[in-house]
């Protein structure tokens, strides 16, 4: 509901405007009333309003110089003039000041319904437009800073939309956190991105895995892991009903070293597999924690366990995690917990992978072997556990002919065609970024989200054409355009002729 304020020095007036309009229909609220601008604007200071409704002539300060003044704390009020004095001075000044209407006294009450309904469109509208832009800033701030924190950007370029996009990283060093709600994570975004506007030394972005990242740029680096830490903890509490998972990056230099600590963050998500009990990892500690173990995770090649799973390469990662296991099982004072931490690592590495490759994750198979590795007794078993899941991890690849998500959002268009589908909504539904969604559909399917979601829809409205007497702007409203001049804008398009001369031809 939009917030609306009534100014009048007669007392009837304002009783009157509460009692002749159905404001809550209107789908507004009264939020508080006046008998001079003074008032009004001494009230206009602690108070959020959308509508002004004001008398022009009142003592202390009139409803013209109120309007001046309540500009400057409301920049985007719509306000509408109430006035006894049918004098064009009064009016010009008023339309000087892009007010909606000026309406005579005594009021014509449809005239200030209809005045009231099309200032709500108009609100409607822009908050409508405000909050395209919003989106459409903060997708660019996310394809950047992802590219950036990946590499695939060049400093400079980095540096001229970091400015353009208000992103302070001016400081010594980083740490990257990474969150992870278990579900609404887009809710969740927008609350945390809404909390830490306030601190202009973390930036907020969405990355291409639908996991939230906090950058924390500061000049001491002890301090700032302090009060991040404590940010942290306190997101952590306010939402414990999300399963709030959070994982902190190593401190890093900027700008250089950036990808370090996000790669890190990321990297420490994975370890609540091994450590369901936790819900904030510091990948320092974890760190710390693997350099104290008998075992350095280094002996493992792991470049080329990665190449083997690109190439699909069943047989011989197969020979060289045997070959691991006897090398490992042969060191002096390994014990079967070191064992144990390897298979871990192992599977995170596994998990990694595939997901860089099909940005989509298999959890179940994973989770599986997880829960593999903790009951396994003997080594015998965990090396099972570890072939198993490289079996199928590689199986994955091999029956891959399009990417997981890309499947799914092909099942979804053909189910609910008819509704309204976008990018943002497919993103939000299946937990990956709009953008990098739309560039991995045009990859795969050789054209763009809205060509093939047309395409699939006039298909399917010749299919109805050729065998129902449905009237064209019923077909078009069942195949999803609500738009009559678009559904035959976009049939011709893709048939060549209109509907009705496709209908003419059967």
């Amino acid at each position: 509901m939009f917030r609306v304020f009534l100014v009048d020095d007669e007392p009837f007036i304002i009783e009157g405007l509460y009692d002749i309009i159905d404001w809550a229909e209107a789908g507004l609220e009264i939020v508080g009333h006046a008998s001079n601008g003074q008032k009004a604007l001494d009230a206009l200071q602690e108070t959020s309003v959308d509508i002004l409704l004001t008398d022009i002539s009142m003592p202390v300060m009139t409803g013209l110089d109120l309007i001046r003044h309540a500009r400057t704390v409301h920049p985007d009020l719509k306000v509408i003039v109430l006035s006894g004095f049918d004098e064009f001075t009064y009016l010009k000044e008023g339309m000087q000041l892009g007010i909606e209407n000026y309406l005579l006294k005594p009021i014509n009450i449809q005239e200030l319904k209809a005045t009231l309904h099309n200032t709500v469109e108009k609100l409607n509208t822009f908050e409508e437009t405000r909050q395209v832009q919003a989106y459409s800033k903060q997708v660019l701030k996310d394809n950047t800073l992802h590219r950036w924190l990946t590499h695939q950007i060049a400093p400079l370029e980095f540096y001229e939309r970091a400015d353009l996009l208000g992103m302070n990283l001016d400081r010594a060093y980083m740490i990257a956190t990474v969150l992870r709600a278990t579900s609404d994570a887009a809710e969740v975004f927008e609350v945390i991105s809404d909390r830490v506007q306030s601190y202009d030394w973390i930036t907020s972005f969405f990355d291409m895995d639908g996991d939230i990242v906090l950058l924390a740029a500061m000049d001491d680096a002890d301090r700032g892991r302090t009060d991040l830490t404590a940010l942290l903890q306190q997101l952590q509490a306010d939402f414990q009903d999300r399963a709030l998972r959070i994982s902190i990056g190593s401190v890093e230099l900027l700008p250089e070293q950036a990808g370090q600590s996000y790669a890190a963050a990321k990297k420490a998500q994975e370890y609540f597999w091994v450590y369901p009990e936790l819900n904030m990892i510091d990948y320092t500690e974890l760190a710390m924690n693997q350099d104290n173990r008998k075992v350095d995770f280094s002996i493992i090649d792991w470049p080329v366990y990665a190449k083997l799973i690109i190439a699909k390469d069943q047989e011989n990662l197969r020979e060289q995690i045997q070959n691991d296991f006897k090398r490992i099982q042969a060191l002096p004072g390994i014990t079967p917990h070191d064992f144990q931490n390897i298979a871990f690592e192992m599977i995170i590495h596994f998990k990694l992978e595939i997901k860089a490759i099909r940005h989509t994750e298999e959890l179940d198979a994973y989770n599986h072997a997880f829960h593999q590795i903790r009951s396994a007794v003997t080594l015998e078993e965990l090396e099972t556990a570890i072939l198993e899941i490289a079996h199928r991890t590689i199986g994955f690849l091999i029956s891959d002919v399009r990417s997981p998500i890309v499947q799914q959002v092909l099942k979804y268009i053909h189910q609910s065609y008819a509704e309204e589908l976008s990018l943002k909504m497919l993103g939000a539904h299946y937990h990956i970024h709009p953008v990098y969604l739309g560039q991995l559909f045009h990859k795969e399917i050789n054209e763009t989200f809205t060509e093939y979601i047309n395409r699939y829809r006039i298909e399917k409205a010749k299919e109805l054409l050729k065998t129902t007497n449905s009237k064209v702007h019923v077909i078009a409203n069942e195949v999803g355009y609500s738009e009559l001049g678009y559904f035959y804008k976009q049939f011709k398009k893709y048939v060549g002729i209109s509907p009705t001369d496709y209908r003419g031809l059967l």
